[in-house]
């Protein structure tokens, strides 16, 4: 049968752990699983001589340097790359060209203003997927911004804060918004063995932060317990160290809906820290304990009185988060989305 669409996903190639590259990937396969559809991702990546001349002028010109984002011509497709920390079957495009008839581009916000000449001059529908409210500005260039969102068939979010965010900048553009399910699988690995004395967290999350409150920790904390840095780990051992640890500290900071809360939170894990503000529509007692962002001394206690936790008293809660973060509430929500986009 002939496909309807080819869904190109954009896509950065930094070969650190991205939250968003992940849910960009696992969006992709499902559209692969789905009958009439196709979907790719194009991994980008700045030419060489474009990392040299932005490192040039930000070292003559720091001050007066403006942030216009990467530049059409500066660009490239990573046409050899593709995330190694976390297990998918994704399917590559090697190059810039796309089928203005057959293709429709979902492009995230951090890349929206290359729109304007990939897409818009090339007359290739799209939509804006924003994964981070807080980084649609993508492009000192507002006029460029505006376009690009003036332009977009629909524009993507997938919780209350970057839907807020989405309006609060472009409020003209409210009935464009699209709403996607994401979902966390805890089954996707086995492991065996007993919870453990040990509080885990990511230092790549507000490491200043992080640094202080592990440091104070340590002058509290019993001698039977560790504390365990899971920084760019592959998503397997994340899942490993999840399974067995039993508080996770968060240091979300200002994402869309960071996504290590959750994976912890579902494998049973008390949750302390920052909501990072996404957090907020799912931060709830008692998996979820709020700390204000910066209260190093106020963060440290709250980890120390939960250290009798039992875990065994989550289920309740974590149950109900794994029908909100389920497969099944992902692919409804895609298949709804593609049908809006078969209509075009």
């Amino acid at each position: 049968m002939k496909i309807k669409k080819n869904i190109i996903y954009l896509c950065d190639a930094e070969k650190k752990a991205s939250g968003g590259a992940k849910i960009i990937y696992q969006h992709s396969e499902i559209i692969n699983s789905l009958k009439n559809f196709r979907s790719e991702i194009l991994h980008l990546k700045l030419k060489k001589s474009a990392k040299w001349k932005i490192s040039l002028v930000k070292k003559i010109a720091l001050q007066k340097f403006v942030n216009q984002g990467w530049q059409a011509n500066q660009i490239k497709a990573a046409d050899n790359f593709k995330h190694k920390w976390f297990q998918n079957k994704i399917i590559t495009k090697k190059n810039l060209n796309f089928d203005a008839k057959n293709d429709f581009v979902i492009i995230p916000e951090i890349y929206a203003h290359l729109a304007d000449d990939l897409l818009i001059n090339e007359k290739i529908n799209y939509a804006i997927f924003v994964q981070n409210g807080y980084a649609i500005n993508s492009t000192s260039n507002l006029k460029k911004i505006n376009k690009v969102y003036d332009k977009a068939k629909f524009i993507l979010s997938y919780s209350k804060d970057i839907t807020d965010c989405i309006i609060f900048n472009f409020p003209k553009h409210k009935k464009k918004i699209v709403k996607l399910n994401i979902s966390v699988n805890t089954k996707k690995y086995k492991f065996k063995g007993r919870k453990r004395n040990v509080i885990t967290y990511m230092s790549r999350k507000l490491p200043q932060h992080s640094a202080r409150v592990v440091s104070l920790l340590k002058v509290y904390l019993p001698f039977n317990w560790i504390i365990k840095d899971l920084n760019n780990m592959h998503e397997k051992e994340v899942f490993k160290n999840f399974y067995l640890s039993k508080i996770f500290m968060s240091f979300s900071d200002l994402e869309g809906l960071g996504i290590p809360p959750i994976e912890a939170a579902l494998f049973k894990n008390k949750v302390i820290g920052y909501t990072g503000e996404g957090g907020n529509e799912y931060w709830k007692k008692p998996i979820f304990t709020f700390v204000r962002s910066g209260d190093i001394k106020s963060f440290v206690r709250h980890v120390i009185k939960n250290l009798d936790i039992k875990n065994n008293n989550l289920s309740k809660q974590q149950k109900n988060l794994s029908k909100i973060f389920s497969k099944e509430k992902e692919e409804v929500s895609i298949k709804k989305f593609l049908k809006n986009v078969t209509k075009l």
